[in-house]
């Protein structure tokens, strides 16, 4: 069963975004690369830093997957 977060998209940097979730606060972001964000979210990435997304968890704790919130 997959769990759903709440995460934010932090900031950019370079092709990287930092995003927080429930479990990873601003001092310990996940990076995920922009493109997948921008692919699975349908975002622009100019548009992404401030960002409120779904995170979708796999089994195994892994981010499966974004969504728009």
């Amino acid at each position: 069963m997959s769990e759903r977060l709440q995460a934010t998209v932090l900031l950019l940097i370079g092709d990287q975004a930092e995003i927080t979730t429930p479990h990873r606060d601003h001092q310990d972001p996940e990076r995920v690369p922009v493109e997948r964000l921008v692919r699975e979210t349908g975002i622009p990435r100019e548009e992404l830093a401030g960002a409120e997304l779904v995170a979708v968890v796999d089994d195994e704790g892994q981010l499966a997957r974004f969504e728009r919130a």
